[in-house]
Parts: C-alpha cells; structure tokens; sequence
C-alpha cells in the first residue's frame, strides 16, 4: 500500500551538527514511508498535494533517545539513593531482578517501563533487562508492540552475585545464544544488544564467550565502565594482569569490535581515554545516577573534544527520572559545576550542544539516520505544546525550547511518532 506523503507544520528545532541548531519558524517537514523528505519554510510545488498535519504555534523537536536504562529496576526509582553504587547493587537491584525469573511478574513491571518511556517522549532506548532469558524475550516483544525502538540485553553474570541471582558461565552462554537466535531478525526496531553487567559480575570465559557470540551474530555491546572509585578498584583486584578497566573488555572482543556503548565513564584514564577514541565507544552519560550514588562528575566536554561519541541516559533506577529533558538539565548543572570547581579549562556544554547529545548524539548508536529532521532519517518526533509555560513577552524557538527542557513536562507531549508513525498510549490488554 503506498503510504501518503505528509506535511507537518509546526516550530521546527533539532540538532544536525554538535554544536549547530536549525530552526524553522512555522515551517513544515514532508515525510513519507517513515522518511524525512525535507525541511521547509514554504511547501514546495511537488508536496501541494501532500497531506497537512497542522501543528502550527506548536513546537516539533526530535524525539529523545536514552542510551542506558535497566529496565527492571523502575519498581526501584528513588530507593537507596542515600547509598554508594554497590551497597545500593547489594540491597535494591539483584534483590529486585531475581523476581523476573516469574514472567507474569515480568509483564506487570515492563508495561509500567514502556508506558512511562512512551509518556516522557524516550522515542528510542538501550535496555538492559534482566538474566532470564523469557522475561527479556516478554520485554522486546512488548517494546515492539508499542512501536518504539529500542535494543534490549539479557544480562550476562556468572560471579560475584547472589545465589538466588546467578547463572553458570555455560548457562549464561547457552541461554544468550538462543535468545539471539530467537531474537536478532524478529523485530524492525528493537533488536539485541549482548549485554555483560560489567566486568566484577563476569569470569573471563565469560566475557571472551560472549566477545564471540557478539561478533558471530554481528550485534552490538552494552556494559558499564569507570562508574565508581570502589568499582575500579575491585577491577584492579580481580583482574590485575589488565592494563586499565577497559583493557578488560578490549581483551576479550567487547569493546569496538563490535559497536559498543559504555556507561558513565567518570573516571578513565588517558590511556582508557585513548583506546575509547580508537575504538569508536560511544558514552552514555548518566547524571542522575552519577549524583544519586556518589559516582562523580563525567568530563563530557573533554571526550567530546577528544571525538569519543555521547549519549544521554537516565540509568534507571540509579537515576531516578525517566525524563530526558530533566537529563539534560542536570547534565548541565553537574557540568557547569566541574567547570567551576574543578577544571575550568573545559567549558560547560550550551542547551543546543546537549539537546544534540540526548537526540542525533544518541541516536548515531541506533544508526545514521535517527535523531535529526535530515533529508532521509527516520522520522521520530515529539510534538510540544508549550502553551502552558509561556509567558507574556514574544519568545523565539530557541527560548522556548530551553523553557520546555527545564520546566516543561511529558503533559506538554501532546503526540509521538517513531518511523513516521503515531504512537497512542501502549496497551497491553
């Protein structure tokens, strides 16, 4: 069936380049099969004929992606907060994940996930979802469903947990390669990422296991990386023969051999700094989460000026708000205070250059063609109403923008599209 070609007007404003805005007051974006066309300030002759969708006097931006977010820990969000990283793993999050081993409790928790990504305009995500390899199944199949996209990992973990949250290093293997099996060519936009919880969790026959299988399946690498002072250590301790904390996963085929995103790198050395530039790591910067258990403050100007890709992520449930937007505000609040009080040779980051890392920045993890109104993306796009915050003085759009970031909410997300479709609220009725 061929699709019609539709015209959507509104206050364009997205982010083609780090660094570069466009904005296109009362202008219009043509999309077909999904597919951006291109962006106008007047129609063009050949689109007269086009469908018009009329948002005028209301904002059209892209839609947010999250690039680190454990699935089953929502029912944690703002528990233990008071806590370093693994005392708080210790008591809140293995305790909570061995309960997705019952997948009808699985199916209650994950609707409420996707139904509150949907709400807060996450367009796009990397999941990581739990050891059971039937609850990460449930979970990608509930993802696809809603029609959001995502990549979602079943967590690899053979040491250093509890005995009711563990698996073999051969049953960890064996279930992850039927779970690709089941998995890799099922869905259009939620697809597989192999998924080690981070090096302290997994032997080294584990970790050079699924280097193998990732790069047998061609599937991309998620895991953790420099997060917390104590983490490292007992890096250093379990693995002494390893130059760095990176040098683990590189050792074993999960870091760039395949694409790989790390999460928080707080605390990576030059030469850990060096090998993520070579190896393309993308970055999944996580402020929330870096405040609410004492991680530290990443150094995001200095990996972007060194070329290493970043993404934005909420990292529940260290962090505690789903919201990407209420993500870019506290990366910029945490940046502007590392400026000041502790290196002031790398300046904060400008609203456009963040709105460019939790949108185009992230989604380049996804592939060329998402985050951004170019010729030839995917459409995936948030439409704001941002009637309710505006003032009495004229704004422009990038005022307005910077207004909804910061004192907007999901209530100003009046529609949702990923690939060009419209998203409603999910059910799973």
């Amino acid at each position: 069936m061929r699709e019609v070609l539709k015209l959507f007007k509104g206050d364009i404003y997205h982010t083609p380049k780090f660094g570069k805005h466009e904005i296109i007051e009362n202008g219009y974006i043509a999309v077909k099969n999904g597919q951006v066309l291109g962006v106008y300030k007047e129609v063009p002759k050949e689109h007269n004929m086009a469908e018009l969708i009329d948002h005028s006097g209301k904002l059209i931006i892209p839609g947010f992606i999250d690039t680190h977010f454990h699935a089953p820990q929502f029912t944690n969000r703002g528990l233990g907060l008071d806590k370093e990283l693994l005392p708080w793993l210790e008591t809140y999050t293995f305790p909570e994940e061995a309960k997705y081993e019952n997948i009808k409790y699985a199916k209650k928790a994950y609707e409420k996930v996707i139904i509150e990504l949907w709400r807060q305009g996450t367009t796009r995500s990397v999941l990581f979802g739990t050891i059971h390899r039937e609850a990460t199944e449930l979970l990608m199949e509930m993802l696809d469903k809603s029609g959001l996209g995502a990549m979602v990992g079943k967590v690899n973990m053979d040491r250093n947990a509890p005995e009711f949250y563990h698996e073999t290093t051969q049953e960890s293997l064996n279930e992850t390669r039927k779970w690709l099996e089941n998995t890799k060519d099922r869905y259009e936009r939620v697809k597989p990422i192999i998924t080690p919880r981070f090096v302290p969790t997994c032997t080294p026959e584990l970790l050079s296991g699924l280097g193998a299988i990732a790069k047998e399946f061609n599937v991309k690498i998620q895991s953790h990386l420099s997060e917390n002072k104590g983490e490292i250590a007992w890096v250093s301790e379990l693995e002494p023969t390893a130059k760095h904390y990176a040098d683990v996963y590189n050792t074993h085929g999960l870091f760039g051999d395949q694409p790989t995103i790390q999460a928080h790198c707080i605390w990576n050395t030059k030469e850990e700094l060096e090998l993520m530039k070579e190896k393309k790591i993308m970055v999944a910067h996580s402020p929330h989460s870096n405040n609410n258990l004492s991680s530290g403050i990443a150094p995001i100007r200095k990996l972007v000026d060194m070329g290493i890709p970043v993404g934005l992520a909420s990292d529940i449930s260290g962090g505690h708000d789903v919201s990407i937007a209420k993500a870019i505000v506290s990366a910029s609040q945490v940046a502007k205070l590392r400026w000041v009080y502790l290196d002031d040779s790398n300046k904060p980051l400008s609203t456009s250059e963040w709105f460019y890392i939790a949108t185009k920045g992230g989604g380049q993890f996804f592939g060329d063609n998402i985050g951004s109104f170019e010729k030839g993306n995917e459409f995936d796009a948030l439409i704001i109403d941002d009637s309710n915050i505006a003032d009495i003085n004229p704004r422009d759009v990038m005022e307005r923008v910077e207004r909804y970031i910061y004192v907007g909410d999901d209530r100003n997300i009046v529609e949702r599209y990923v690939s060009g479709n419209k998203l409603d609220k999910p059910n799973f009725n």
